[in-house]
């Protein structure tokens, strides 16, 4: 019988009746339309051998091998062909088998749940505290304090599984723990919906599979290490599709243009230390700034002393983070609507209002679809599609975690220079003076000069300080323009938000006849 050994891979064996055929150095995986090895040929029980390389897919050099090695080794050249043939499909066989393997092996394989798991997923999911517990299991599962950021990021990641999913982009200094934050949420999400990628080429995104990237979560470690990716990035987001075409030539030669095409929806998230270079980008992702106080400092270092004590339960980190993984993996597609929308006006002051409002909108139907499990399933009479609805509950809950993206979205200042000035703001009333100088700021608040030398050059530019004439030291100094500025802008905020609620809670009241003609689709509703 005919047997090919592939013990050694550099040396496989292929031995007849008559024939002892070795196969050095192996076969190659790729170009599988050749196939060419070099062979080692000898009779069996003989120290005769013929060494010959050769693509074993062409019949003319296989028919010139066939005669030189029946009349060299003395053997029939039927039973040299048929030996040769044997080899070429026992080869075949067994590259297309590893190839098929390799594949698989790059595949991340779909966790089955268990009947226990399914349930204890369902129950979480059903809570009507959901987002309470959310927020309380993402610190039980090792995320140390961010509270705000954490949550907003977890329902921001769940988003890649609607229509619409939304992105993020986490902002601070080198050494804050952006790149920690985004890697300990992300473990929440199953390892089958997410793709890391730490140094993307200009064209990584036009040869994935048309929908490998379906309802995917891309990570990005460093941004800056994705500059040349960044406008196919923004097209996936925007349209949800890219789409490129190249010239190719098909196997005879002749050159043909063909499209790449990708096909989104995606959710991206990445971090940066440079918030202004990624402008284009952060217009279309919520900015998350990194809490880089005191507070969150101790949080940490607190961590780390219970984790060198050994007190950390890494256990219920564990658990924690597989019922959180199986949560979203219970997670269906849905359409969404929300009867409310009409009433949801964002403030004055925030720019880019277009897109900001869509972004406010579609994070209140990404809490909706998080909660589809206590929602009641709708079928639309005309269309049959199955629906759930935003509650005023989801909004409030929405309202209260984008506060922190809405005031952000309204400043003129950039995030760095923001948290500046309110540690500027904090010293002076800590120390019950209004006006600083330079050398005073580097030394109380540990800022570099140059670094401090730019903030000062933008709140000059946006008359957030000015300079003064100090008498007492009769020299220049500086001092806050405004110091409520930032708080008046909070309760502005606040204030349109909570307008929004009320607006709502009237119309429901006394509902108008929209809602009621909205109302009237509706046939019937599921559990």
């Amino acid at each position: 019988m005919n047997n090919l050994n592939t013990t050694n891979p550099n040396h496989y064996l292929f031995e007849t009746k008559h024939l002892k055929i070795a196969i050095l150095g192996g076969i190659r995986f790729n170009n599988l339309e050749a196939l060419r090895v070099t062979l080692g040929i000898s009779k069996q029980k003989s120290e005769q051998v013929l060494r010959q390389n050769i693509d074993l897919y062409n019949d003319t050099s296989i028919e010139k091998l066939t005669r030189k090695v029946a009349e060299r080794l003395e053997v029939g050249t039927t039973i040299v062909r048929r030996d040769l043939d044997s080899l070429t499909n026992e080869l075949e066989n067994y590259r297309l088998q590893e190839v098929e393997n390799q594949n698989k092996s790059y595949e991340k394989q779909v966790k089955v749940l268990t009947e226990k798991e399914i349930k204890q997923a369902k129950e979480f999911l059903q809570n009507q505290n959901l987002i309470n517990n959310t927020q309380e299991l993402i610190g039980k599962s090792g995320v140390i304090g961010e509270e705000v950021n954490r949550l907003l990021m977890y329902l921001i990641f769940t988003s890649r599984k609607t229509n619409n999913p939304l992105h993020c982009i986490s902002l601070g200094s080198s050494g804050a723990g952006k790149t920690h934050l985004q890697s300990k949420v992300a473990e929440l999400i199953p390892e089958e919906d997410k793709i890391e990628m730490t140094v993307l080429s200009a064209n990584a995104f036009y040869y994935f599979n048309r929908t490998e990237l379906q309802n995917k979560l891309i990570l990005i470690e460093d941004l800056d290490g994705a500059e040349s990716v960044l406008y196919p990035l923004r097209e996936l987001q925007s349209k949800k599709r890219i789409t490129k075409t190249v010239a190719h030539k098909d196997k005879k030669g002749t050159t043909k243009t063909i499209h790449l095409t990708v096909e989104g929806p995606v959710s991206v998230s990445g971090c940066t230390t440079q918030e202004s270079i990624y402008e284009d980008n952060s217009n279309r992702s919520f900015l998350l700034y990194i809490d880089e106080s005191e507070i969150q400092d101790e949080k940490i270092m607190l961590f780390q002393r219970q984790l060198s004590a050994g007190k950390i339960n890494h256990e219920e980190e564990h658990a924690s983070r597989d019922l959180l993984q199986n949560c979203q993996r219970l997670l269906k597609t849905i359409t969404i609507k929300n009867p409310f929308a009409e009433y949801l006006t964002l403030p004055n002051s925030v720019f880019k209002p277009r897109r900001t409002n869509a972004h406010y909108l579609q994070f209140i139907e990404v809490i909706t679809f998080y909660k589809q499990y206590q929602k009641f399933h709708h079928i639309d009479r005309e269309t049959g599609e199955e629906y759930i609805e935003t509650s005023i509950e989801d909004i409030q809950e929405a309202n209260e975690l984008i506060k922190e993206v809405l005031l952000r979205k309204s400043d003129t200042l950039t995030g760095a220079s923001r948290n500046h000035l309110e540690n500027l703001k904090e010293y002076l009333k800590r120390n019950n003076q209004t006006q600083f100088t330079n050398s005073e700021i580097r030394r109380n608040l540990r800022v570099k000069e140059t670094t401090l030398r730019r903030y000062n050059n933008q709140l000059l530019l946006e008359n957030y300080i000015k300079k003064v004439q100090n008498k007492n030291i009769k020299s220049f100094c500086y001092e806050i323009t405004n110091p409520d500025e930032y708080q008046d802008l909070k309760v502005m905020i606040n204030n349109a938000l909570q307008e929004c609620i009320t607006q709502i809670q009237l119309a429901t009241a006394q509902p108008t006849n929209h809602i009621k003609m909205a109302k009237s689709k509706q046939t019937k509703s599921i559990t």
